[in-house]
């Protein structure tokens, strides 16, 4: 099985004083798909510059030609089907049909409080996840939709034409969890993991394989149950969060070794972070380009 290699790049540059160019170079550099996290801050840099996913990712479909364009991921924490849904079918047009939606279920960081909320438990993320994913597929699929439920409500919202894509955009759903899963069961074109984070401080990679394995036999368990062939659905595997962390990023035998084990698991999308300096997404970038030009040709 061949292995597509995509990377993130984190929304925290002007468009103008580097971050347009890191889209355009990673184009260049023959990566299958660009991401940007969906995020009104994260973690360290909070208190620095950070911009919006869709407005940066229909920048990057107006300097970009072939590099599908997604995020990683959207979450109900400050968004609504109705108008994501509306965003999206015009990011999809501006794109030419290049977007896939990465989503999942959000968290408990800073954009579950931003808009003055309490953070929302665990229980209360899974029911509202329950609620979006079918929602905003069907707006996505549909002229017209009305819908009344326990969190979400849409009232003849219109998306006309809908998508480039047919009938919609693909959805890459993160999950772990039964209910997540079953989901991703139903709803994706492609199932997202960033492994175990109970194992990213003291765990091993051996370890991390077996918890990453144990997902992936849960997600054929999960689509078995909606009577949905687990091949259908593409594998994506976010890096920089398993015990590894960025060591495979430090030589390209590092990285074929690492992108190798994973393949063995069933994934077909190893997704790496753009390096940036001073964080712990640090990787020597001539190292990095020299990964991207050479790895996937070694993992065919």
């Amino acid at each position: 099985m061949s292995l597509r290699l995509s990377t993130v790049i984190l929304p925290y540059r002007r468009w103008h004083e580097g971050s347009r160019s890191d889209w355009v170079r990673a184009e260049e550099l023959g990566f299958h798909a660009g991401y940007t996290y969906d995020h009104l801050s994260w973690r360290s840099f909070r208190d620095g510059p950070w911009f919006g996913a869709v407005p940066t990712l229909t920048a990057a479909a107006g300097v970009t030609e072939r590099m599908r364009l997604g995020t990683l991921v959207t979450s109900p924490n400050f968004r609504h089907p109705v108008t994501l849904a509306k965003e999206l079918i015009s990011l999809d047009d501006i794109s030419g049909g290049r977007v896939t939606l990465g989503i999942g279920a959000g968290g408990t960081g800073f954009d579950a409080t931003a808009l003055g909320q309490e953070p929302w438990t665990p229980r209360e993320r899974a029911d509202r996840f329950a609620e979006f994913v079918p929602l905003l597929d069907r707006l996505l699929t549909e002229d017209a939709v009305s819908y009344e439920g326990d969190f979400y409500q849409a009232h003849e919202a219109r998306n006309i034409p809908g998508c480039v894509q047919r009938p919609r955009l693909p959805f890459a759903v993160a999950a772990t969890g039964p209910r997540g899963l079953r989901l991703a069961a139903r709803y994706g074109q492609a199932w997202v993991t960033t492994g175990d984070p109970r194992l990213y401080e003291d765990g091993t990679p051996e370890q991390s394989d077996q918890a990453i394995h144990s997902q992936a036999d849960k997600l054929t368990d999960a689509c078995a149950e909606v009577g949905r062939d687990v091949t259908e659905l593409d594998k994506i595997l976010l890096t920089g969060f398993t015990p590894d962390r960025s060591r495979p990023l430090e030589s390209l035998d590092a990285f074929v070794d690492f992108a190798g084990r994973h393949r063995e698991l069933g994934f077909n999308e190893i997704v790496v972070h753009w390096p940036i300096p001073d964080s712990d997404f640090a990787a020597d970038q001539k190292v990095f380009e020299r990964i991207a030009m050479e790895a996937p040709a070694q993992l065919r």
